[in-house]
């Protein structure tokens, strides 16, 4: 639902996009109920993306390119710059990093990675969370975090790996419905070529070693080859890129990889715990 304090928190992407897409509409003498026909859209959604109200989604930025652009590419162009503006500011500067990265290797404690999750699971999580977000932001944070998922499909594709914690697993989100088609989304994302997933037990720390018990991190080799860290603490995001620390983080992955189950082992828990929420 488009809400008035959308305006104000709109960034200046979503202005400028609202501002040149009145102003084509109206130079092609389009009223915005016809315009919103051509794109699949009522006349009000229009309107409310030309006020920021409602600031335009990305599947609303292809059909303006297509119906309005005239071939300059200027909504094709804004895609990129209005995802950026839908993430968190924490993690804008990494978005950048992930999205033309050769090497991703997660490691993920309390929830499942957010390139991982579904779209119930995001909703469910982020509308959860504290403080509370509006339903308008809540849509914006899941499309944002949905469209990352294209990640998986580059070409060229980069190598993604994930190490998940067996607690993440059983802590459900929304509803065990909701739980279970994560579970089943992952059963299959870990078919992908490009894909390695495993599952570190919760019986790890009584062996007496758990090299994973200070939390999660992203270790990510650029398209420069340049090796960093990404990790996010109480709503702070920190990028690591001294040498030192991040040879030494990645000794600390390498160690819960070490720990983990093996791929087989690690499908073979998702799909008996995918049996048991049914």
């Amino acid at each position: 639902m488009a809400r008035a304090e959308n305006k104000v928190e709109a960034g200046g992407t979503a202005h400028l996009v609202a501002a040149l897409a009145k102003a084509l509409r109206e130079q092609l003498g389009l009223t915005q109920e016809e315009l919103g026909k051509r794109l699949g859209y009522t006349a009000s959604a229009i309107s409310a993306m030309e006020t920021c109200a409602q600031p335009a989604s990305d599947k609303m930025l292809v059909g303006l390119e297509e119906e309005i652009g005239g071939g300059l590419g200027i909504f094709q162009k804004a895609r990129r710059w209005m995802l950026l503006e839908k993430y968190p500011a924490r993690f804008r500067g990494f978005s950048e990093m992930e999205a033309g990265a050769i090497t991703i290797s997660s490691y993920a404690t309390l929830v499942i990675d957010g390139l991982f999750q579904t779209e119930d699971y995001a909703r469910a999580l982020i509308g959860g969370s504290y403080p509370p977000v509006s339903e308008q932001k809540r849509e914006e944070l899941v499309e944002a975090r949905m469209l990352r998922k294209r990640l998986f499909d580059r070409e060229p594709a980069p190598m993604i790996e994930l190490i998940l914690e067996e607690s993440a697993l059983r802590r459900p989100f929304g509803s065990w419905e909701v739980m279970r088609g994560q579970l089943l989304s992952l059963i299959k994302d870990a078919q992908r070529d490009n894909v390695c997933l495993q599952v570190l037990p919760m019986d790890r720390g009584l062996r007496g070693s758990h090299a994973g018990d200070r939390g999660a991190m992203k270790l990510v080799v650029t398209k420069d080859h340049e090796h960093v860290v990404y990790m996010e603490i109480e709503d702070q995001g920190i990028l690591v890129s001294d040498p030192p620390e991040v040879s030494q983080l990645a000794h600390r992955y390498a160690k819960i990889r070490a720990q983990a189950l093996s791929t087989d082992d690690s499908i073979s828990l998702l799909e008996q715990l995918a049996g048991e929420k049914q």
